[in-house]
């Protein structure tokens, strides 16, 4: 069921954006886009921190801001959480002193800290100042900041961006568990598509203040027909679980709706869940089952549709494994020679496969 209801529209010089959204009610909606798409620009709105010429932001039935009606909810009157790229921690309070102090600004509707306290893991953390916390460490600080506030949306401004790798690392797990295990909706602005892939349940794509495409994560990934985003290769995600595992060789099944594939052993039980990421690059097709290949993760699909590569060498085929959807990049002469179209029956040879979550 829709919760989640923005309509913005807004000019600022040259800027202009326009976004007509219908969010899920939980889970993660990523926000991504180039630098410049109005990312930001969205979440500031959404929290009434940028004032658009036509606004309507409704939460969970609540009408936030309606510039229609004359709507419009101060900041500190939105029951939001909003996480930043920097932590903006108070350096002269340790952490026990930046929470308690978020506390008593969030007054009765205020979420008793101890058990976000320890359900993001910095008890440890409490005694120490900003100065003394690592990057990773800030942030999940400023989460539990967020939360004390009991939001009905929490808002996330590229909150891995600041950060290296290993602190990057360190800190999607917990993201992930913000995921799992609250009830809340989240907006999640960033440029990463790594981080789409892993955390996000729905996409919102933006490029110049448009809204390009807006809906479920694997299925927005797989369409062929939006612009690349620079600096992302085009690629499918597969939900599945776990299945067998092979000791001998190291390799775990995953299993998903329309087939299953092999990679290397995570280590997870039979029945976890996971993500896996499959690049076009990695996909080949064939009229018949390959015999005697190196490439063992092969799977009967149904062509679905074709679109430029990008250069006029290279097409993208769209092709459906039962209810999943996986994208192969291949030259046009082949396309041509093997007579591909919508409707073909072929077999995507699957190179390789990244376990992302």
């Amino acid at each position: 069921m829709t919760e989640l209801l923005v309509r913005v529209r807004l000019a600022r010089g040259d800027f202009q954006l326009d976004a007509d959204l219908r969010l899920p009610g939980t889970g993660i909606t990523a926000v991504f886009g180039p630098s410049g798409s109005g990312k930001t620009t969205l979440l500031r709105c959404v929290a009434g921190l940028e004032h658009a010429a036509q606004a309507r932001v409704i939460v969970h039935g609540e009408t936030w801001e309606d510039t229609a009606g004359a709507v419009r909810l101060a900041t500190h009157r939105r029951p939001l959480g909003y996480v930043f790229q920097e932590a903006s921690l108070f350096d002269h309070l340790d952490v026990a002193g930046n929470l308690r102090f978020a506390h008593r600004r969030a007054g009765r509707e205020a979420a008793p800290l101890a058990p976000l306290v320890d359900w993001m893991g910095i008890a440890s953390l409490l005694e120490r100042r900003p100065a003394e916390l690592s990057g990773g460490e800030r942030q999940r600080v400023a989460i539990v900041r967020a939360l004390a506030t009991q939001p009905r949306l929490l808002l996330l401004d590229e909150p891995l961006a600041a950060l290296d790798l290993a602190r990057r690392r360190e800190i999607l797990p917990w993201l992930e568990r913000l995921r799992d295990e609250l009830k809340i909706p989240m907006l999640y602005v960033t440029h990463s598509g790594d981080e789409v892939a892993r955390l996000a349940d729905h996409l919102v794509l933006l490029d110049t203040g448009r809204v390009l495409a807006s809906g479920p994560l694997a299925g927005t990934l797989a369409r062929i027909d939006l612009p690349a985003v620079p600096g992302e290769e085009a690629g499918a995600l597969l939900h599945g679980h776990i299945g067998e595992r092979d000791a001998r060789w190291q390799l775990a099944e995953v299993r998903f709706e329309g087939g299953a594939l092999w990679i290397a052993d995570p280590g997870f039980a039979a029945g976890h869940p996971v993500r896996v990421r499959v690049l076009a690059r990695d996909v080949s097709l064939a009229l018949v089952p390959p015999q005697q290949s190196s490439i063992q993760n092969v799977l009967p699909c149904t062509v679905q549709a074709l679109a430029s590569g990008g250069h006029p060498s290279q097409v993208i085929v769209q092709v459906a494994c039962g209810a999943t959807l996986l994208l192969a990049r291949v030259t046009a002469r082949a396309a041509d020679a093997l007579a591909l179209a919508p409707g073909r029956a072929v077999w995507a040879q699957v190179k390789s496969a990244a376990l992302v979550a």
